[in-house]
């Protein structure tokens, strides 16, 4: 029976992850870093709570990342945790730098240390590449990072690249183009969106308030891009793969989808603030994944518009999967 340590365990990802290794038999270890005042909530809403063994683990402090390992014993280490908003990193760079990329610096590290076969998994980012253009951008792609998260994923992959190549340790990372599910906090605008959108259609008057809404951005399902990241633990040899689904659609059309599954107008209730305008976005995330599907045999089932009917189901009822 495999063990799983999953760092991050409370966030989206994190908790479908849990429930994806419990699925396939795994013993499942979660870390946050006060196991007994964090809420698990995510855990909770999918029903794993109490399967799931939990440890305080602070990821920026190397010899907590070791007493983890040596005392969890996992054969395979996911790395999802970190500040993971890139709106916030403008407001908190350093935090994000430092719980990005001094956090899987140090699981690598400790795992180079504890010289046990252990798997590593590191959560990249799409958001690397900074503005693909017209190119869908694949796992040749440069990377021009254009936010403090961005930079310190950038970092995080170039470790992880280094330490496979230097030390020939299994470590892989998953470039993954964005993805979301009713987990989301509604600090990510999709759900902001969906739960304005919910909220308007059951009588609220209030208005939605947008940034920048020509952004493209490549929209996969949360849940499906689970189960990339565990086929990439499953290889005989590691290495790094973009996840996507190879269509990319503009912030305005997923609105546009969102408050048609409600029956309303968008153009009725939002409001462009340009307060919300970043320092510096990107405008077009789009991913190809030709690489997952011949080597993975994975490929996106769930498409933009899917994500969002799904999840404007599961804001308006209670009872809808997840």
């Amino acid at each position: 029976m495999k063990k799983a340590l999953i760092c991050g365990v409370s966030g989206q990802d994190g908790a479908y992850l849990a429930k994806f290794l419990l699925g396939k038999g795994y013993v499942v270890c979660g870390t946050s870093r006060d196991a007994q005042m964090s809420s698990f909530h995510n855990l909770t809403r999918l029903g794993i709570c109490n399967r799931i063994n939990l440890e305080s683990v602070a990821i920026n402090d190397f010899r907590s990342v070791l007493q983890a390992l040596m005392k969890i014993q996992p054969d395979e280490v996911y790395n999802l945790a970190g500040q993971s908003s890139v709106g916030l990193s403008f407001q908190q760079p350093v935090e994000t730098l430092d719980s990005i990329s001094v956090g899987t610096l140090n699981f690598l590290e400790a795992i180079r240390f504890y010289s046990k076969p252990i798997k590593f998994y590191n959560a990249g980012s799409s958001e690397c590449f900074g503005d693909t253009g017209g190119t869908p951008a694949d796992e040749s792609a440069p990377f021009r990072p254009r936010s403090p998260y961005a930079v310190a994923k950038s970092a995080a992959f170039w470790e992880v690249a280094n330490y496979r190549e230097a030390y020939g340790m299994f470590a892989c990372s998953g470039i993954l183009f964005n993805h979301e599910s009713p987990l989301r906090p509604e600090r990510f605008v999709t759900k902001k969106i969906v739960a304005a959108a919910c909220r308007i259609a059951s009588g609220s008057d209030e208005k939605l308030y947008l940034g920048n809404i020509s952004i493209r951005r490549d929209w996969g399902w949360a849940p499906e891009y689970i189960e990339a990241m565990w086929l990439m633990m499953q290889q005989d040899i590691p290495d790094d793969f973009v996840i996507a689904t190879g269509e990319s659609y503009s912030l305005e059309k997923f609105v546009d989808v969102a408050f048609s599954c409600v029956g309303l107008n968008w153009r009725d209730h939002v409001v462009i603030d340009k307060t919300l305008l970043r320092p510096t976005d990107l405008m077009v995330g789009h991913g190809n994944p030709a690489k997952a599907c011949e080597k993975l045999g994975w490929q996106a089932r769930y498409k933009m518009h899917d994500v969002v009917r799904l999840m404007v189901n599961a804001q308006l009822n209670a009872d809808a999967p997840l």
